[in-house]
């Protein structure tokens, strides 16, 4: 089927450029006022396109009925708002009146921002990569009126896209039957990609399985400048947190000494904001030096949580260092009065990719005087950072101590003085055209950022942090929880709309959860049992065992899609199996803890040949092959123990606290007044109690002794 796909794809692109009548260039009159049927979305991504001479839709059964009625092809058309290329295609192409004369006259146009609906992005995008082999965004994907896709692909230049149009308008004239018949084989496709068989073998985790993932998997990493061995480079931060666990489990050195190499060419690269904090989304090239400059909500809530990882682990000052400024990029950039979190800033201002963010040495050199000369050393304002017409991206190479040491100076006195220079430039920078923000908020990618919220107070104990995780975690439960026990997607200018995919409540179960240890309050943890429990009424699959992407309870797509490896975020299955062994876990639940084990079962020879896609998936599989404790400290000075507990590195523990008697199964009959005991248990075999959270963590690691 692939290679009648390939070839059908290639006709349609050689039949295309043939048309020479399409030359013809008209640019739309641009003080004229065009308006479609996207004006009244709250999406800032569908937004931008609704006064395009496109007559764009939203996704809608009018829409569908129209193209039906018409017999014209659907355009669907994905991307969102923080994209450059999918700015590119709207200059070229959707604003240009001749290309829009065609698309109107020969297609129904659906606009779809692939943040609010990655349903119908999963679909398409499906499409799209068995028919070419790649996927990204601007997507564009051309279907039946039933909504079969047909042909797609990504960023078209304005002639061939023009070309496009015409070759498939005339195809799905001239010859229906064959467009019909591709699109039938392509759809089956899309049903059979990525669903999961359950694997009725007994459930065996060993650990060799994860040594032969980690071996395949290290003949691809970068040991030189960290990451992966190619380009672009993604952070992929659940990469980084399955193999720091998988090093606590096995201790191997060259492991770790990969993974701090790669924080720390990160931290001190052109992809980390030197002057304002947070990451943008990948780097360009092998150096983590020219980043894609659009900064999203996912990656550095993922981030911060792996950084507080590693902090726990090693200490290291760098690392700290980039949680607290991600941090204040968050509350300064991304948060709203409510307390949710936006979703993206763009990567342009001023029509220019990275304008807002690199610098000229003359700009710098009259923001800092005197000081010119020390910052541009600390941040490479040399060929290092030399970037194109003459501006400089700022990045690291040297250590505090190499720096103060060229400059004689300590430390401490150097890092005063950068602190004072960073916010001197930051302040000139806020005077600049900002980058647009796509001030969207998303209950998944929320969920994320309030879990590494959590992560930040139990590793650093500042208050601010807990503040703003409770904060958020409100927002969630009264913004977008409805009455039926349900979550919404999608919340803008008090409107709270799109019913909830799984990520949606995955990553809220795990966020509350990481709510729970901090504050020792049950309500988070009965609210991520109820959330689970709806989870498992509308949205599993009885054969396979595993969680369809969308609810029973949506509008039906051409395929219900089931999302199973991990990619820039974890898959929603891979985060919904964790949820449920560690809900089982604190509730003794052995039907959650049934399903998450199948669930890893059906997956884990999939884990072995490719590790990078199965990562989360991977950190489950540890604390099932693995020592995996259940702590439970009660008593009255329980919260000062916590926090001495939180500050390690304890990947394979589950925690449970009380000042007093508890009905949590961990807890349950566990109260002697007047004392304050830690239990370290091993599958719900105890061993005598403790007082010192320094003795727990010595039973801990005798455990581990033995395995």
């Amino acid at each position: 089927m692939m290679k009648e796909l390939l070839l059908l794809c290639l006709s349609l692109l050689l039949f295309a450029c043939g048309n020479p009548s399409l030359q013809k260039n008209e640019r739309m009159n641009k003080d004229h006022t065009y308006k479609n049927h996207l004006v009244n979305e709250t999406s800032p991504y569908l937004l931008q396109h609704a006064h395009n001479p496109v007559d764009w839709y939203p996704w809608c059964d009018e829409a569908l009925e129209k193209a039906k009625k018409e017999n014209k092809l659907l355009l669907v058309s994905v991307g969102y708002s923080a994209c450059h290329w999918c700015h590119v295609m709207e200059h070229e192409s959707f604003e240009d009146t001749a290309v829009a004369r065609l698309m109107n006259e020969h297609f129904i146009c659906i606009k779809v921002d692939r943040e609010e609906r990655p349903d119908i992005d999963q679909v398409y995008m499906n499409a799209v990569q068995l028919m070419t082999g790649g996927g990204g965004w601007p997507l564009n994907c051309f279907a039946l009126p039933d909504g079969r896709p047909v042909y797609g692909g990504t960023y078209f230049p304005k002639q061939q896209w023009m070309s496009v149009l015409v070759a498939l308008s005339d195809m799905y004239k001239q010859e229906p039957a064959k467009v019909e018949e591709y699109a039938a084989k392509l759809t089956e496709g899309i049903r059979k990609s990525e669903l999961v068989m359950r694997n009725e073998a007994e459930a065996k985790f060993s650990l060799d399985t994860l040594k032969e993932t980690v071996e395949r998997w290290s003949q691809r990493f970068d040991n030189s400048e960290g990451g992966p061995l190619k380009a672009p480079k993604f952070p992929l931060p659940n990469n980084y947190q399955f193999l720091l666990y998988y090093y606590k489990v096995t201790k191997d050195e060259k492991l770790l000494k990969h993974i701090e190499l790669t924080l720390q060419k990160m931290a001190f690269g052109g992809i980390y904001d030197q002057a304002g904090g947070g990451f943008a989304r990948y780097s360009t090239d092998t150096l983590w030096k020219v980043p894609h400059f659009e900064k999203m909500l996912y990656d550095n809530a993922q981030l911060v949580s792996l950084y507080c990882d590693a902090y726990r682990l090693t200490k290291t000052a760098l690392y700290k260092q980039v949680v607290y400024e991600t941090l204040e990029f968050i509350a300064r950039e991304m948060t709203s009065p409510e307390g949710a979190f936006y979703s993206a800033l763009d990567a342009d201002s001023e029509g220019e990719e990275g304008k807002y963010y690199v610098w000229t040495k003359e700009e710098l050199k009259n923001i800092l005087g005197n000081d010119f000369d020390l910052f541009a050393d600390y941040f490479n304002v040399n060929n290092n950072g030399l970037w194109e017409h003459g501006n400089y991206i700022l990045l690291r190479n040297k250590s505090d101590k190499e720096i103060a040491l060229q400059h004689s100076l300590t430390e401490e006195i150097l890092e005063e003085k950068i602190n004072e220079l960073k916010k001197k430039v930051l302040k000139e920078r806020e005077k600049r055209v900002k980058p647009g923000l796509d001030d969207k908020t998303l209950t998944s990618w929320n969920a994320l950022m309030l879990k590494a919220y959590t992560d930040a107070y139990n590793t650093f104990g500042e208050k601010k942090f807990l503040d703003a995780a409770l904060k958020n975690a409100h927002f969630i439960l009264q913004k977008q929880k409805r009455s039926d026990g349900g979550l919404n997607h999608n919340y803008k200018q008090g409107r709270s709309n799109i019913n909830g995919y799984l990520e949606d409540y995955s990553f809220t179960i795990e966020a509350f959860i990481g709510l729970y240890s901090c504050t020792l309050d049950e309500k988070w943890l009965g609210e991520a049992r109820a959330l689970a429990d709806h989870t498992i009424a509308h949205f599993h699959d009885k054969n396979s065992v595993m969680f369809w992407f969308t609810s029973g309870l949506d509008k039906a797509l051409i395929a219900r899609k089931m999302e199973v490896m991990d990619n820039v975020i974890p898959s929603s299955n891979s985060s919904m199996a964790k949820a449920l062994f560690l809900l089982g876990t604190y509730y003794d639940d052995a039907g959650y803890l049934s399903l998450s084990g199948q669930m890893l079962n059906n997956v884990q020879h999939d884990i072995s040949s490719y590790g990078s896609g199965y990562s989360n998936w991977g950190m489950l599989f540890l604390s099932y092959a693995g020592k995996f404790h259940e702590v439970a400290i009660v008593g009255n000075s329980v919260d000062e123990k916590r926090e001495q507990l939180l500050q390690y590195y304890l990947p394979d523990m589950i925690f449970a606290g009380s000042p007093g008697e508890s009905e949590l199964p961990l807890l349950r009959d566990r109260f002697t007044e007047g004392r304050t005991l830690i239990y370290v248990c091993e599958n719900k075999t105890c061993q005598l109690p403790v007082s010192e959270v320094k003795e727990a963590l010595g039973l801990m690691q005798k455990n581990d002794k033995t395995r």
